[in-house]
């Protein structure tokens, strides 16, 4: 197993691509997605064991805020390690180590899940379970490097959508646990993933491969940082990705608190907007390999503004249909804008090179190259995004009990987003990248 390293990969040939590398890229791409998926589930674990926290474990709504701001900054902050390791080991070999490491938090929850808890260990378990989130950077590094650039707006969407699902996936099994046993046994959903997490492993260990060709390249990496087009992205998806994430952790605990649902109402409610956006986050790189990134990003933020427009009404309001509504409607939103954003990273760094007079290969290794060592930055800010919208929530609750001054700073967020999106990369005359070379004439 040790010698599973391809020497040679070219997947902008289009006879390599056809005679071999769509098999060898899409298998992958599926246990990619498995292992991602896995991961996604024991980041997002929080937003369901403080379902299970009742009075007597003695937690206030701003405490468990806290918990699981804590694994979304965790989440955020080893996104870019991890996407330097995949160069560094390979991508199977560290998608076996980051899919095993995933039993540390997994196991650790499991040990200190009961009332008489402390609550600093309750913070120090909820920042290991930060470490599924990585699993989302190194994920798409590898898979990035896998497909030519026609291909990557499905791909990156494929995987990370997949990988997305495992936030609903994990809210379904406790919704399960909790609508047939109580709110008193959170230690079996914990029990659930603890063999998945082994199968994950085992199934990266036979069936994935590394790519030789693939290295930590310093100076792709300082030109990544320099290139601001990357800070532009980055924005971008603290706006979709941040906004999904952040949602994710934190829709149980606002039905809970704000409208008084029970953990049973609340978790049956809790995983549809996040089993949506996941969803449809591959339609959103699809839309974007035909239209183009940025057209579909601008439309994206102008709906986001729209529904969170209606959830600040339904807020304000207390009306849980209408504000369910609105709610599910960003969601879905957050996984169309998700899919597009990845798509146009990949899109400017080869649009850029091109401007350089390079030939289509060239132009092709370049974009690979610096879209790789952007993804890392751009993911980890992104999720830091998530960290930025439970904070706002808890300091909204704490004012106010409500989380409509909250809603207030994201629309507002999601307007700079829209006029960004609009400044840099559709109005005429369009900086670099024009919007032929993102795509917009793609079939």
């Amino acid at each position: 197993m040790a010698g599973r390293w391809i020497e040679t990969w070219e997947p902008e040939d289009e006879t390599f691509w056809r005679e071999k590398g769509e098999r060898v890229a899409r298998r992958n791409l599926w246990f990619s997605v498995l292992s991602e998926h896995i991961g996604f589930s024991i980041w997002t674990l929080w937003s369901v064991m403080v379902l299970f926290m009742g009075p007597e474990y003695g937690i206030d709504p701003a405490g468990k805020f806290f918990l699981i701001s804590t694994a979304t900054l965790v989440g955020a902050l080893v996104r870019v390690p991890y996407t330097f390791a995949v160069a560094r080991f390979g991508g199977r070999n560290w998608t076996i180590f980051s899919a095993v490491s995933l039993l540390l938090p997994t196991l650790a929850a499991f040990w200190v899940m009961e009332p008489g808890t402390s609550y600093a260990t309750f913070v120090a378990v909820a920042a290991l379970t930060g470490i599924g989130g990585g699993n989302f950077a190194s994920s798409m590094t590898n898979i990035n490097a896998f497909f030519p650039l026609r291909r990557k707006g499905w791909a990156l969407g494929l995987n990370a959508g997949g990988g997305n699902i495992g936030v609903p996936v994990v809210q379904l099994v406790g919704l399960l646990v909790i609508g047939t046993l109580g709110a008193s046994h959170p230690r079996i959903v914990l029990g659930v993933y603890i063999p998945l997490i082994v199968l994950a492993a085992v199934c990266a260990a036979l069936y994935m491969d590394n790519l030789r060709p693939v290295k930590n390249d310093t100076g792709a990496a300082l030109e990544a940082v320099r290139d601001p087009h990357t800070w532009i992205m980055a924005a971008l998806y603290i706006g979709t990705f941040g906004s999904f994430i952040g949602y994710s952790f934190a829709f149980g605990l606002v039905l809970q608190t704000q409208f008084g649902r029970t953990p049973l109402q609340a978790a049956s409610l809790t995983f549809i907007g996040p089993l949506l956006g996941s969803l449809i986050r591959p339609v959103g790189g699809r839309l974007a390999d035909r239209y183009g990134g940025a057209r579909i990003t601008l439309a994206t933020f102008a709906a986001m503004a729209a529904a969170t427009g209606v959830v600040i009404h339904a807020s304000g309001n207390a009306s849980l249909p209408v504000f369910l509504t609105g709610f599910t409607a960003l969601f879905v939103l957050t996984g169309l804008g998700n899919g597009s954003t990845y798509k146009m990273i990949p899109g400017i760094f080869h649009a850029k090179a091109l401007t350089r007079g390079l030939d289509a290969e060239a132009a092709a290794a370049h974009g690979r190259r610096l879209s790789g060592a952007a993804m890392g930055l751009i993911g980890a800010v992104g999720a830091l995004g998530g960290l930025a919208i439970n904070l706002a929530f808890r300091q909204s609750f704490q004012a106010s009990g409500t989380g409509t001054a909250a809603f207030w700073s994201f629309l507002a967020f999601y307007g700079v987003c829209f006029t960004l999106t609009w400044a840099v990369y559709l109005r005429r005359p369009a900086p670099v990248p024009t919007r032929a070379q993102l795509g917009y004439a793609e079939v």
